[in-house]
C-alpha cells in the first residue's frame, strides 16, 4: 500500500494541491483534514492535482465530491488535474468528469468568473 503524500502551494489566488499514492478509505481522511485546512486559506481557485495518484476507491472519491462541495458553498472554483488511466476511468464511469471541472496540465488553469449549476 502507497502512503499518501500531500503537498500544497500558493499560487497567487490559486492553491495547487498535488496528491501522490493511493486515495482510498485508509488515506481520504488525511486529505480532508489537509483540505479543510487548505480551503481557509483559499483566494479563488484550489487545484487538485491527482497526476501522481495510483488508486483511488469511493472513499477517495467521495473526498474529492466534498472538496467541491466545500469550494462551490465558499463561492470558489476547484480543478481537479487529470490522473492516471485508473483514476480517469473511474471519473467517467462514475460521471464525475460531468460534475467536476478536469484538465490536463494544471498551468492551463486560469481565472475564470465561478458559474452555477
Amino acid at each position: 500500500m502507497a502512503p499518501l503524500d500531500v503537498t500544497s502551494e500558493q499560487r497567487g489566488d490559486q492553491v495547487l494541491v498535488a496528491i501522490a499514492g493511493e486515495l482510498d478509505i485508509v488515506n481520504a481522511p488525511e486529505l480532508e483534514t489537509q483540505l479543510a485546512a487548505t480551503d481557509a486559506n483559499l483566494a479563488d481557485t484550489l487545484i487538485l492535482d491527482l497526476r501522481e495518484v495510483e488508486f483511488i476507491d469511493s472513499t477517495g472519491l467521495r473526498a474529492l465530491i466534498a472538496a467541491n462541495e466545500r469550494a462551490r458553498s465558499a463561492g470558489h472554483r476547484l480543478v481537479i488535474v487529470r490522473g492516471a488511466k485508473a483514476v480517469d476511468r473511474l471519473l467517467n464511469l462514475t460521471q464525475l468528469d460531468q460534475r467536476l471541472e478536469i484538465v490536463d496540465d494544471p498551468d492551463a488553469v486560469g481565472a475564470r468568473p465561478i458559474s452555477g449549476d
